[in-house]
Protein backbone atom coordinates (compact mmCIF):
# COMPACT_ATOMS: atom_id res chain seq x y z
CA UNK A 1 0.00 0.00 0.00
CA UNK A 2 1.11 3.65 -0.99
CA UNK A 3 2.47 5.80 2.08
CA UNK A 4 -0.19 8.48 2.39
CA UNK A 5 2.83 11.01 2.78
CA UNK A 6 4.47 9.99 -0.77
CA UNK A 7 3.56 13.30 -2.85
CA UNK A 8 1.80 11.33 -6.31
CA UNK A 9 2.39 13.00 -9.31
CA UNK A 10 0.47 13.55 -12.67
CA UNK A 11 2.52 14.58 -15.96
CA UNK A 12 0.78 16.16 -18.46
CA UNK A 13 2.70 17.13 -21.68
CA UNK A 14 1.49 18.80 -24.49
CA UNK A 15 4.30 17.33 -27.36
CA UNK A 16 3.12 19.40 -30.05
CA UNK A 17 3.61 22.39 -27.99
CA UNK A 18 7.01 20.97 -26.72
CA UNK A 19 8.30 19.86 -29.99
CA UNK A 20 7.57 22.55 -32.53
CA UNK A 21 8.97 25.46 -29.31
CA UNK A 22 12.13 23.26 -29.38
CA UNK A 23 13.07 23.23 -33.29
CA UNK A 24 12.18 26.90 -32.69
CA UNK A 25 15.25 27.32 -30.36
CA UNK A 26 17.37 25.30 -31.90
CA UNK A 27 16.73 25.87 -35.95
CA UNK A 28 15.67 29.75 -35.34
CA UNK A 29 12.13 31.31 -34.81
CA UNK A 30 9.42 30.18 -36.98
CA UNK A 31 11.72 27.31 -38.44
CA UNK A 32 9.04 24.86 -37.59
CA UNK A 33 6.18 27.02 -39.42
CA UNK A 34 9.25 27.21 -42.56
CA UNK A 35 9.71 23.22 -42.53
CA UNK A 36 6.29 21.80 -41.85
CA UNK A 37 5.21 20.79 -45.18
CA UNK A 38 8.12 19.81 -46.05
CA UNK A 39 8.54 17.47 -43.15
CA UNK A 40 5.03 16.41 -44.21
CA UNK A 41 5.97 15.35 -47.45
CA UNK A 42 9.70 13.81 -47.52
CA UNK A 43 10.20 13.03 -43.90
CA UNK A 44 12.77 10.79 -45.38
CA UNK A 45 14.99 13.76 -47.21
CA UNK A 46 18.39 13.74 -45.79
CA UNK A 47 18.47 17.18 -44.85
CA UNK A 48 15.27 17.04 -42.94
CA UNK A 49 16.10 13.77 -41.30
CA UNK A 50 19.36 15.82 -39.80
CA UNK A 51 16.96 18.90 -38.53
CA UNK A 52 14.96 16.37 -36.97
CA UNK A 53 17.68 14.71 -35.42
CA UNK A 54 19.80 18.32 -34.17
CA UNK A 55 16.00 19.11 -32.44
CA UNK A 56 14.94 16.05 -30.51
CA UNK A 57 13.51 15.98 -27.34
CA UNK A 58 15.25 14.69 -24.48
CA UNK A 59 12.15 12.81 -23.07
CA UNK A 60 13.75 11.08 -20.02
CA UNK A 61 15.16 14.23 -18.66
CA UNK A 62 11.36 15.64 -18.47
CA UNK A 63 10.18 12.27 -16.91
CA UNK A 64 13.31 12.11 -14.68
CA UNK A 65 12.64 16.18 -13.52
CA UNK A 66 8.77 15.07 -12.68
CA UNK A 67 9.72 12.32 -10.96
CA UNK A 68 12.14 13.87 -8.86
CA UNK A 69 9.19 15.44 -6.79
CA UNK A 70 7.38 12.09 -5.65
CA UNK A 71 6.04 8.77 -7.32
CA UNK A 72 4.61 9.43 -10.81
CA UNK A 73 0.39 8.13 -10.57
CA UNK A 74 -0.03 8.41 -14.75
CA UNK A 75 2.03 10.29 -17.41
CA UNK A 76 0.52 11.39 -20.73
CA UNK A 77 1.35 12.94 -23.90
CA UNK A 78 -0.81 14.40 -26.46
CA UNK A 79 -0.18 14.48 -29.70
CA UNK A 80 -0.69 13.39 -33.33
CA UNK A 81 1.18 10.26 -33.28
CA UNK A 82 0.86 9.87 -36.68
CA UNK A 83 2.82 12.94 -37.51
CA UNK A 84 6.58 11.81 -38.40
CA UNK A 85 7.61 14.41 -36.43
CA UNK A 86 6.10 12.85 -33.27
CA UNK A 87 6.14 9.27 -34.84
CA UNK A 88 9.65 9.03 -33.23
CA UNK A 89 9.50 9.36 -29.92
CA UNK A 90 6.96 6.89 -29.63
CA UNK A 91 9.36 4.16 -28.74
CA UNK A 92 11.16 6.21 -25.76
CA UNK A 93 7.78 7.52 -24.91
CA UNK A 94 6.04 4.04 -23.89
CA UNK A 95 9.63 2.35 -22.71
CA UNK A 96 8.73 5.24 -19.85
CA UNK A 97 5.26 4.12 -19.61
CA UNK A 98 3.79 7.24 -20.94
CA UNK A 99 -0.11 7.33 -21.86
CA UNK A 100 -0.57 8.33 -25.75
CA UNK A 101 -3.46 10.07 -26.65
CA UNK A 102 -4.44 10.56 -29.97
CA UNK A 103 -5.35 13.80 -31.61
CA UNK A 104 -6.68 14.08 -34.85
CA UNK A 105 -6.65 17.59 -36.26
CA UNK A 106 -9.52 19.07 -38.20
CA UNK A 107 -7.29 19.83 -40.78
CA UNK A 108 -3.76 20.36 -42.22
CA UNK A 109 -2.53 23.38 -40.42
CA UNK A 110 -5.48 23.31 -37.67
CA UNK A 111 -4.84 23.10 -34.25
CA UNK A 112 -4.97 19.83 -32.65
CA UNK A 113 -6.92 20.84 -29.74
CA UNK A 114 -4.49 19.43 -27.38
CA UNK A 115 -5.17 22.24 -24.88
CA UNK A 116 -8.66 21.33 -24.60
CA UNK A 117 -8.36 17.79 -24.17
CA UNK A 118 -5.65 17.97 -21.68
CA UNK A 119 -7.46 20.45 -19.48
CA UNK A 120 -10.55 18.07 -19.27
CA UNK A 121 -8.33 15.18 -18.38
CA UNK A 122 -6.11 16.92 -16.13
CA UNK A 123 -9.24 18.68 -13.57
CA UNK A 124 -11.36 15.11 -14.05
CA UNK A 125 -8.26 13.18 -12.37
CA UNK A 126 -8.00 15.79 -10.05
CA UNK A 127 -11.68 15.02 -8.63
CA UNK A 128 -11.26 11.31 -9.57
CA UNK A 129 -7.50 11.20 -7.75
CA UNK A 130 -8.30 12.70 -4.46
CA UNK A 131 -3.98 12.04 -3.09
CA UNK A 132 -2.98 13.73 -6.38
CA UNK A 133 -0.75 15.82 -5.17
CA UNK A 134 1.24 17.35 -7.89
CA UNK A 135 0.64 18.54 -10.91
CA UNK A 136 3.40 18.85 -14.00
CA UNK A 137 2.42 20.81 -16.93
CA UNK A 138 4.81 20.55 -19.96
CA UNK A 139 3.52 23.20 -22.28
CA UNK A 140 3.78 26.96 -23.02
CA UNK A 141 0.72 28.38 -24.22
CA UNK A 142 -0.50 30.79 -22.10
CA UNK A 143 -4.11 28.97 -22.80
CA UNK A 144 -3.06 26.56 -19.59
CA UNK A 145 -2.89 29.74 -17.61
CA UNK A 146 -6.40 28.78 -16.25
CA UNK A 147 -5.88 25.20 -15.78
CA UNK A 148 -2.87 25.88 -13.42
CA UNK A 149 -4.85 28.55 -11.68
CA UNK A 150 -7.72 25.81 -11.12
CA UNK A 151 -5.05 22.93 -10.02
CA UNK A 152 -3.83 25.31 -7.58
CA UNK A 153 -7.02 26.17 -6.11
CA UNK A 154 -7.92 22.67 -5.97
CA UNK A 155 -4.93 22.39 -3.68
CA UNK A 156 -1.93 20.94 -5.85
CA UNK A 157 1.15 21.79 -5.96
CA UNK A 158 1.60 23.16 -10.12
CA UNK A 159 4.94 22.99 -11.79
CA UNK A 160 5.52 24.15 -15.55
CA UNK A 161 7.93 22.85 -17.88
CA UNK A 162 8.47 24.91 -21.12
CA UNK A 163 11.34 25.98 -23.79
CA UNK A 164 12.85 29.00 -23.10
CA UNK A 165 11.82 32.09 -25.26
CA UNK A 166 8.49 30.15 -26.08
CA UNK A 167 6.94 29.74 -22.90
CA UNK A 168 3.84 32.53 -21.78
CA UNK A 169 5.00 34.38 -18.88
CA UNK A 170 1.54 34.68 -17.64
CA UNK A 171 1.99 30.62 -17.49
CA UNK A 172 5.19 30.69 -15.41
CA UNK A 173 3.35 33.11 -13.17
CA UNK A 174 0.43 30.83 -12.81
CA UNK A 175 2.67 27.86 -11.40
CA UNK A 176 4.15 27.46 -8.58
CA UNK A 177 7.11 26.81 -9.63
CA UNK A 178 8.42 27.04 -12.96
CA UNK A 179 11.21 25.28 -15.23
CA UNK A 180 13.20 25.87 -18.47
CA UNK A 181 13.59 22.48 -20.27
CA UNK A 182 16.73 23.94 -21.10
CA UNK A 183 17.98 23.92 -17.64
CA UNK A 184 17.10 20.20 -17.18
CA UNK A 185 20.04 17.96 -16.41
CA UNK A 186 20.48 15.67 -19.46
CA UNK A 187 19.90 18.22 -22.06
CA UNK A 188 22.08 20.08 -24.54
CA UNK A 189 21.66 23.94 -24.83
CA UNK A 190 21.84 24.33 -28.80
CA UNK A 191 24.94 26.08 -30.24
CA UNK A 192 24.17 29.91 -31.06
CA UNK A 193 24.41 30.24 -34.24
CA UNK A 194 26.02 33.33 -35.48
CA UNK A 195 24.84 35.11 -38.79
CA UNK A 196 27.30 35.26 -41.44
CA UNK A 197 29.49 38.15 -42.59
CA UNK A 198 28.64 40.35 -45.21
CA UNK A 199 31.63 39.89 -47.69
CA UNK A 200 33.09 43.70 -48.67
CA UNK A 201 32.58 43.24 -52.34
CA UNK A 202 29.05 42.48 -51.44
CA UNK A 203 28.80 46.04 -49.58
CA UNK A 204 30.69 47.96 -52.40
CA UNK A 205 28.75 46.86 -55.25
CA UNK A 206 25.37 47.91 -53.10
CA UNK A 207 24.17 50.72 -54.67
CA UNK A 208 24.75 54.22 -53.36
CA UNK A 209 21.49 55.19 -53.62
CA UNK A 210 20.70 51.94 -51.64
CA UNK A 211 22.80 52.43 -49.25
CA UNK A 212 21.62 56.77 -48.83
CA UNK A 213 18.18 55.11 -48.30
CA UNK A 214 19.44 52.75 -45.75
CA UNK A 215 20.84 55.61 -43.80
CA UNK A 216 17.43 57.43 -44.19
CA UNK A 217 15.71 54.71 -42.68
CA UNK A 218 17.92 54.41 -39.48
CA UNK A 219 17.39 57.56 -38.73
CA UNK A 220 13.72 57.69 -38.69
CA UNK A 221 13.50 55.04 -36.20
CA UNK A 222 15.83 56.32 -33.34
CA UNK A 223 12.96 55.22 -30.77
CA UNK A 224 12.60 51.42 -31.86
CA UNK A 225 16.36 51.13 -31.20
CA UNK A 226 15.97 52.89 -27.74
CA UNK A 227 13.02 50.59 -26.98
CA UNK A 228 15.04 47.69 -27.67
CA UNK A 229 18.69 48.47 -25.56
CA UNK A 230 16.14 49.33 -22.67
CA UNK A 231 14.60 45.37 -22.48
CA UNK A 232 16.04 44.09 -19.49
CA UNK A 233 18.59 41.42 -20.16
CA UNK A 234 17.78 37.76 -18.50
CA UNK A 235 21.03 38.39 -15.88
CA UNK A 236 20.13 42.12 -15.16
CA UNK A 237 16.20 40.68 -14.45
CA UNK A 238 17.47 38.42 -12.43
CA UNK A 239 19.30 40.56 -10.68
CA UNK A 240 16.68 43.15 -9.87
CA UNK A 241 14.55 39.77 -8.28
CA UNK A 242 17.37 38.84 -6.13
CA UNK A 243 17.47 43.05 -5.01
CA UNK A 244 13.48 43.19 -4.15
CA UNK A 245 14.05 39.49 -2.28
CA UNK A 246 16.74 40.86 -0.19
CA UNK A 247 14.84 43.66 0.48
CA UNK A 248 11.43 42.37 1.72
CA UNK A 249 13.27 40.17 3.48
CA UNK A 250 15.08 42.49 5.24
CA UNK A 251 11.85 44.51 5.84
CA UNK A 252 9.86 41.67 7.49
CA UNK A 253 13.08 40.86 10.01
CA UNK A 254 15.32 43.49 11.50
CA UNK A 255 17.23 45.70 8.79
CA UNK A 256 20.67 44.57 9.59
CA UNK A 257 19.40 40.30 9.65
CA UNK A 258 21.13 37.99 7.78
CA UNK A 259 18.41 35.88 6.04
CA UNK A 260 19.30 32.07 4.79
CA UNK A 261 20.26 31.49 1.28
CA UNK A 262 17.62 28.96 0.90
CA UNK A 263 14.99 31.38 2.15
CA UNK A 264 15.83 34.07 -0.15
CA UNK A 265 16.06 31.84 -3.28
CA UNK A 266 12.12 29.82 -2.53
CA UNK A 267 11.59 33.86 -2.01
CA UNK A 268 12.71 34.68 -5.41
CA UNK A 269 10.79 31.63 -6.81
CA UNK A 270 7.49 32.35 -5.40
CA UNK A 271 7.67 36.01 -6.89
CA UNK A 272 8.81 34.48 -10.15
CA UNK A 273 8.61 30.84 -10.95
CA UNK A 274 10.56 30.80 -13.69
CA UNK A 275 13.63 31.83 -12.09
CA UNK A 276 16.41 29.54 -12.63
CA UNK A 277 20.49 29.95 -11.22
CA UNK A 278 21.40 27.05 -13.58
CA UNK A 279 19.49 28.52 -16.22
CA UNK A 280 21.38 31.56 -16.33
CA UNK A 281 24.93 29.28 -16.37
CA UNK A 282 25.62 29.65 -12.45
CA UNK A 283 26.40 25.72 -10.79
CA UNK A 284 24.67 26.59 -7.45
CA UNK A 285 22.57 29.83 -5.80
CA UNK A 286 26.01 30.20 -3.71
CA UNK A 287 27.58 31.04 -7.46
CA UNK A 288 24.70 33.36 -8.12
CA UNK A 289 24.47 35.27 -5.16
CA UNK A 290 28.70 35.60 -5.44
CA UNK A 291 28.52 37.22 -8.60
CA UNK A 292 25.84 39.62 -7.69
CA UNK A 293 28.52 40.73 -4.69
CA UNK A 294 27.73 44.78 -5.90
CA UNK A 295 24.21 44.19 -4.20
CA UNK A 296 24.71 41.07 -1.89
CA UNK A 297 27.09 40.21 0.91
CA UNK A 298 27.62 36.47 1.30
CA UNK A 299 29.00 34.87 4.59
CA UNK A 300 29.39 31.05 4.68
CA UNK A 301 29.77 29.46 8.16
CA UNK A 302 30.30 25.20 8.21
CA UNK A 303 26.88 24.31 5.71
CA UNK A 304 24.79 27.65 6.77
CA UNK A 305 25.25 30.52 4.03
CA UNK A 306 23.81 33.59 5.21
CA UNK A 307 23.02 36.63 2.56
CA UNK A 308 22.48 40.54 3.10
CA UNK A 309 21.48 43.18 1.30
CA UNK A 310 24.64 45.22 0.49
CA UNK A 311 23.17 48.72 0.64
CA UNK A 312 20.65 48.70 2.97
Amino acid sequence: MADPQDPRVAVYLDFDNIVISWFDRVHGRNAYSKDRQRIAENPNDPEVVERLKEAMIEVGAIIDYAASFGTLVLTRAYADWSSPVNAEYRSQLVARAVDLVQLFPAAAYAKNGADIRLAVDAVEDMFRLSDLTHVVLVAGDSDYVPLAQRCKRLGRYVIGVGVAGSTAKSLAAACDEFESYDSLPGVSRPAQKKAAPVPAEAEDETPAKTRATSRNRAKKKPVEQDAETTQLSDQDEATALLQRALRLGHDKADADEWLHSSAVKTHMRRMDPSFSEKGLGYRSFSDFLKSREQIAELEETGHERLVRLRDR
